[in-house]
């Protein structure tokens, strides 16, 4: 219990740097989800084969990844320091980010597996987009908080995984309820067509 009480006293000693570290990884992990995006979609451009262990997924869910840790630190302090309000309600938002990513890239897999390539619109994708899209905003949450803390430094990169991430889910909301219209240019660069849901 002794042990218990100790631990708990020095993790709630150091919630600003697991604040940092939680708003580093959850940035962080959202750019590198979007960078890795736009590769996967640029090496359906150039027709490389489609698996789901090909490098660019590897590089998607390295960023899946980083956000889930950032999401497993963000659970800590909810547990242990439930004290800031704007803090919790970031850390919940990642929380949920992280694990429809989580879903949705086991689905994604099973897709693959079943059907070999897949379309830009799909379920998975669109699942794992919008919790793409819940992570970068809790993420931006955390760095929002009224105190003056080291992370705040990078609030414009927040900002602009916000703003991407957004735009990214737009697009492919877009194509889905524009259908064939929208669709029909894009299946030149992905060969199974926009919609393969």
């Amino acid at each position: 219990m002794k042990l218990l009480n100790t631990f708990s006293d020095r993790l709630i000693s150091n919630t600003k740097s697991i604040v940092f570290a939680v708003s580093i990884l959850s940035v962080s992990g959202t750019i590198v989800e979007l960078l890795a995006g736009m590769w996967d979609a640029t090496s359906h451009l150039m027709r490389e084969p489609e698996l789901f262990w090909t490098i660019q997924h590897v590089a998607v869910y390295t960023g899946v990844a980083m956000i889930t840790l950032s999401a497993i630190l963000g659970s800590i302090i909810l547990i242990t320091n439930a004290k800031n309000i704007s803090i919790n309600k970031g850390l919940k938002i990642l929380i949920i980010g992280a694990i429809l990513q989580i879903v949705a890239g086991y689905a994604d897999s099973i897709s693959h597996d079943i059907y070999g390539v897949d379309g830009l619109v799909t379920i998975s994708h669109l699942v794992l987009e919008t919790g793409l899209l819940l992570s970068a905003l809790g993420g931006f949450l955390i760095l929002s908080n009224p105190r003056k803390t080291r992370s705040r430094r990078i609030i414009p990169l927040a900002i602009m995984s916000v703003l991407l991430s957004s735009t990214w889910i737009g697009f492919n909301l877009t194509l889905l309820f524009g259908s064939v219209v929208l669709c029909l240019p894009f299946y030149v660069a992905f060969s199974s067509g926009c919609a393969v849901l």
